[in-house]
């Protein structure tokens, strides 16, 4: 079986044909996972049988930007780590403001980015890595030092912010707060902040992003991580999106998981998410139909029940 740097390599090699910037993301639990991968894609650059155009001057690390809700949030307090909203859509379609534009060749504009994660409890951060929260902080430093330099993006979790399966679901927002801004101080590009077990529920994820908004971090620099354990986190996403949050995570069918968290089910699905945003007007440039079948076909492909109801529901009706 290959490793997970050859797999992304090749995927870098191989691009699919897009019409938007992709960002594959490669996790690294230490220093050492970054230069492993930076080595296996110097060699394969070196060699020419995989090119891996992981820089560039033109920054192609910048994600797609997503649209803004109807309803934006306005009332952010001043950002740590940039003053332009990288999220606002610009009027002008025809690609002098906009970095994100339809590719006009068949080799779209793609890139590599690097994960980093740590915990919003001491213990969870022990059963995850191994480290207390300090030292877990300690390591992602020389990971983002190592990912500058080479123009490479950076994004970092914050796991159980609402909720730890080994202290309970009261995890304090401030100590969230004080880890996120720690990790964009650092240079991390953006954190996003993760209900890894789902005991989110709508009134604490609200006081989350207010004690976000008031510790000085902008919505621009977070995304939102939930998980669906308790049937939550749409609802959770829907505030999140009220508060001026424009970045959300989520998994075809609904799929994944956390082992250190007994019974947490996937990821809200790609596809429940879309369609909610979709019935508030939001113009999201995705093909639910099309992801619907894709969680469909990797449900199947892996085993799994697919979870998504919207997904299911619109399948149902595509057939004769």
């Amino acid at each position: 079986m290959a490793n997970s740097a050859d797999i992304l390599n090749h995927i870098l090699g191989h691009p699919p044909e897009a019409q938007n910037a992709i960002a594959y993301n490669f996790l690294v639990p230490n220093i050492k996972g970054l230069q492993n991968f930076l080595k296996a894609s110097d060699e394969s650059e070196a060699t020419g049988t995989e090119p891996s155009p992981i820089t560039s001057s033109n920054n192609p690390n910048a994600p797609p930007i997503p649209p803004s809700s109807p309803t934006p949030d306005q009332g952010d307090p001043a950002p740590i780590t940039s003053t332009e909203d990288p999220n606002e859509m610009p009027s002008d379609t025809s690609g002098k403001d906009n970095p994100v534009q339809p590719a006009k060749s068949s080799s779209p504009l793609f890139s590599a980015e690097v994960s980093l994660f740590t915990a919003a409890t001491e213990a969870f951060s022990k059963a995850n890595t191994n480290c207390t929260i300090a030292e877990s902080l300690e390591r992602c430093k020389p990971i983002v030092s190592l990912a500058k330099s080479r123009n490479i993006r950076v994004r970092g979790y914050v796991s159980v912010a609402l909720g730890c399966p080994y202290e309970g679901p009261d995890v304090p927002a401030s100590k969230v707060a004080d880890i996120t801004a720690t990790l964009l101080e650092m240079g991390v590009d953006e954190v996003s902040v993760a209900d890894t077990t789902g005991m989110g529920t709508p009134p604490r994820t609200q006081q989350l992003l207010k004690t976000l908004s008031a510790a000085g971090i902008a919505s621009h620099d977070l995304a939102l991580h939930f998980h669906d354990t308790f049937g939550q986190a749409l609802v959770n996403a829907v505030v999140g999106l009220e508060h001026g949050i424009r970045t959300f995570d989520s998994s075809v069918g609904g799929l994944g998981g956390c082992p250190y968290s007994k019974g947490a089910t996937g990821n809200v699905a790609t596809e429940d998410l879309v369609y909610c945003f979709h019935s508030l007007g939001i113009k999201t440039g995705i093909a639910l139909e099309k992801v619907a079948e894709i969680g469909a076909w990797i449900s199947k492909e892996l085993g799994k029940a697919n979870e998504s109801r919207a997904g299911k529901a619109l399948l149902a009706k595509l057939q004769p």
